[in-house]
């Protein structure tokens, strides 16, 4: 976090002990830890509210990408109901083989005419 070497460390702790006093000092540094804690547990939360508001930013723009290829799939499948349902409309041409009547017989051949 903070790049305090060990040298800096011991000059904190005799500029403290100094300061506030041998009685005082361990209240002193308990409520420092206290404070220390409570600036964490902020940034943290923060973070946390961060990190779930990005999250909730990628998962809509998932959901709108399926909602949109959702709706391309729609328009396809309208289309293409569209198309069969025209092409049903059409009349429809006689594709059955043609019934045959049967032959009905020749008047008889006029002899006298020979």
């Amino acid at each position: 976090m903070f790049d305090i070497g060990f040298g800096e460390l011991i000059l904190v702790a005799v500029v403290a002990l100094l300061v506030v006093g041998p009685e005082r000092l361990p209240e002193t540094i308990r409520t420092a830890h206290g404070w220390l804690n409570r600036l964490r547990r902020g940034f943290n939360d923060i973070k946390r509210e961060v990190q779930q508001e990005l999250h909730n930013d990628a998962v809509m723009q998932d959901l709108r990408k399926t909602g949109q290829q959702l709706k391309a799939q729609a328009d396809q499948l309208g289309t293409s109901a569209d198309s069969v349902a025209s092409s049903l409309a059409k009349p429809a041409m006689n594709l059955s083989p043609p019934v045959e009547t049967p032959a009905q017989p020749l008047p008889p051949a006029d002899k006298s005419a020979e």
